[in-house]
């Protein structure tokens, strides 16, 4: 408990419900393993910076299981949003804008 792990992550006895299960395991994540994990991330760059100038190291949030739901969440919000191009929707999502058509791009 004293790294923030949920008690009922630990298997201690207490309100263990399925959503109960599902928001711990998010908070695990979100409250302990990505902060240490960003921070870890942050220093190995900062040395590698000396070889590899600009080299910025992060996790990828999306082959984290427990943060599916915070994805999905925002790919629908983002494609709800008809004020924004095609482009600031794929930038929002962490993509680069999309080839022109004839190039190789999207259909």
């Amino acid at each position: 408990m004293a790294f923030g792990v949920p008690p009922m992550l630990l298997g201690l006895p207490g309100d263990a419900t399925y959503a109960n299960y599902a928001q711990a395991n998010v908070a695990l994540w979100r409250l302990t393993v990505l902060p240490l994990l960003n921070k870890i991330l942050h220093r190995v760059s900062e040395y590698l910076s000396r070889f590899w100038p600009g080299l910025r190291l992060e996790p990828d949030l999306d082959a984290i299981p427990a943060l599916w739901s915070d994805r999905e969440a925002l790919w629908r919000h983002v494609a709800e949003a008809d004020f924004l191009s095609r482009d600031e929707k794929r930038a929002l999502l962490g993509w680069g804008p999309a080839a022109p058509e004839g190039e190789g791009g999207e259909r």
